[in-house]
């Protein structure tokens, strides 16, 4: 078990949360720390259209000092990084729909997986999208493949984006073979992880369809999966990826087509069927009393010209096609360069570029003329390659590094790629192992992204507030605050030393003690271990994953009085919140 060494100091200026509005002037705290100035109250934004509708059913967050805890000595903070959090200056609320996560077809009926069900609700994402990525384009919900199979104008074979034709192999949203998932079946994962769904249509039904109006054809499919629904869903989205050469119906014969399409899509093309289909699934959606129902369009997360996509121009022509009939505009961000070995310091630098994707969305917007609308970035993850990454300890931090900025770009909803994929030689996107990871791991058990979104989720506040960082660029912060008054700060090491961290909470009046977690990877394969330690602790089975009882695990605490100091292990994260006067 690695040793750990914890150190974090506060310096406990004047800071309170939930002060009165006016500023109060300064007292004594019960730490026997002194308050020097006045207390400044924060005071909540406006919601960022960026946000939007994502954002209400916010709740407030109450801290509940843990029942238990394991004291711990503190150690000296000289020449400690200096990290500052200001209570008053409120960047954002914190989304509860930012914890989501991507189901797929080939996980198989996993609603009767206890494991995973558990693994699932103690994650709590909150949202779960479905079908799931490019198998979205080739999905029939309303068919089982035997009695009712897809329908006659769905060819036998498609074209990839050479022009070579191979079978369609359609999946269905009624097979009840044990390799697949049923709709149902998702509905009820759904009901049993207190969770809200993404459905994403069928689109590239609209594309290689060869009826006469296949876009008409394919929308009335989705409009009847929207009545099928009966208002369970408010969110959806038409298609996935469909910029993208990877997908069904980006090239399609022509000589079957009958409405005049061209070989390869189009972004007007695109944002023109958009509006078929959003006619008709706002229609069934007012049949069945789906009042409220979103629907969202496909845009490119980075600039048309070098996204390697296919297709250039999507977002402006896009826009200008499908004007304001969006409801929220949906991105996907694999962060890392594709199928690239990358290294630990590459990968963790990637997050920060998140304001980069969000300033291309924003110019998009803005030079189409459109509305600013809510954004939805519903798959996420890294695609480094060949040595582990993917399912690496250094694939939690950046997870716990993701959280943080996309908080801080105001996003609302996000979705990280997937729930479970397939081992790949260990280039497995998957958060559980779908039973062919080697070693004798067990099916379902959990990567090291799981127990690093756990603890985010669990030790962030309601509230998103200022943090820096001086001192070391190894150190990246992310700082929140309580309704109930707490403070909190997460704290990321990117570099491969410890780092002692000092922390000045301002606009906050401390209580008595603090509490925190300690994640950080194993000893094997560093960087890139396949396991994480939760405060000293690791996987029963030595090979991959955390602690079996990272639920219950009691966290560790000290008194704030004198300060608090922490040394944030090398490639580890600490997740920190401090207890009101």
């Amino acid at each position: 078990m690695k040793s750990i060494k914890i150190a974090i100091t506060i310096i406990l200026t004047s800071v309170s949360m939930f002060q009165a509005c006016k500023k109060t002037s300064a007292s004594n705290n019960s730490s026997g720390n002194t308050t020097t100035g006045p207390i400044v109250k924060g005071t909540d934004p406006a919601v960022a259209s960026t946000q939007g509708f994502f954002l209400d059913n916010w709740t407030a967050k109450t801290w509940t000092d843990p029942a238990t805890s394991i004291g711990v000595s503190k150690p000296s903070a000289i020449g400690a990084v200096n990290v500052t959090v200001d209570l008053s200056q409120i960047t954002t609320k914190v989304s509860k729909l930012i914890y989501g996560n991507n189901t797929n077809p080939y996980m198989g009926q996993y609603v009767t997986e206890p494991v995973l069900m558990n693994n699932i609700t103690a994650l709590s994402p909150n949202i779960l999208r479905a079908p799931g990525g490019s198998l979205s384009d080739v999905y029939f919900w309303n068919a089982d493949g035997v009695n009712v199979t897809a329908p006659a104008d769905a060819p036998a074979t498609l074209l990839d984006n050479t022009g070579t034709a191979s079978a369609a192999n359609y999946w269905f949203g009624n097979n009840t073979q044990t390799f697949t998932v049923t709709v149902d079946n998702y509905y009820k994962v759904l009901a049993q992880t207190s969770s809200t769904g993404l459905i994403t249509v069928n689109y590239g039904y609209a594309r290689y369809g060869t009826s006469a109006h296949p876009d008409q054809t394919a929308a009335h499919l989705a409009a009847n999966w929207v009545r099928y629904d009966k208002g369970r869903t408010q969110y959806w989205e038409v298609g996935n990826e469909c910029y993208g050469n990877w997908e069904a119906g980006y090239r399609i014969d022509v000589t079957k087509n009958q409405d005049g399409q061209p070989a390869i899509i189009t972004g007007t093309l695109y944002g023109t069927h958009f509006k078929v289909f959003a006619d008709s699934m706002r229609a069934a959606a007012a049949e069945v009393g789906n009042t409220n129902i979103k629907i969202g369009i496909v845009l490119t997360s980075s600039s048309d010209v070098s996204n390697n996509a296919g297709v250039s121009n999507w977002n402006a022509n896009v826009l200008a096609a499908a004007g304001n009939t969006p409801d929220f505009y949906v991105v996907h961000n694999y962060y890392t360069p594709y199928a690239q070995n990358s290294t630990a310091a590459i990968i963790l630098a990637t997050p920060q570029t998140t304001s980069a994707m969000m300033s291309w969305i924003n110019t998009s917007v803005q030079t189409a003329g459109v509305s600013a609308k809510p954004v939805a970035m519903d798959e996420w993850n890294i695609q480094a390659v060949g040595s582990n990454q993917d399912v690496s300890n250094i694939a939690g931090l950046h997870a716990t590094m993701n959280l943080g900025e996309i908080l801080k770009n105001k996003i609302s909803m996000a979705s990280r790629w997937d729930l479970a994929n397939g081992w790949g030689g260990g280039d497995d996107q998957g958060m559980f192992n779908i039973g062919d990871e080697p070693g004798g791991v067990a099916k379902w058990n959990a990567r090291p992204a799981f127990y690093y979104m756990y603890f985010f989720q669990k030790y962030v506040g309601d509230r998103v507030v200022a943090s820096s960082v001086s001192g070391n660029s190894d150190i990246v912060s992310y700082g929140s605050s309580y309704t109930s008054g707490e403070a909190g700060v997460i704290l990321v090491n990117q570099g491969s030393t410890d780092h002692t961290v000092a922390v000045t909470f301002k606009n906050f009046l401390a209580g008595s003690n603090y509490y925190y977690y300690v994640l950080n990877g194993g000893t094997d394969a560093v960087p890139f271990s396949r396991q994480v330690q939760v405060n000293g602790s690791g996987p029963a089975n030595g090979i991959s994953g955390g602690p079996a009882g990272f639920a219950t695990m009691a966290p560790l605490s000290a008194s704030i009085s004198g300060g608090i100091n922490v040394v944030v292990p090398a490639y580890g994260a600490v997740f920190l919140v401090a207890d009101k006067q």
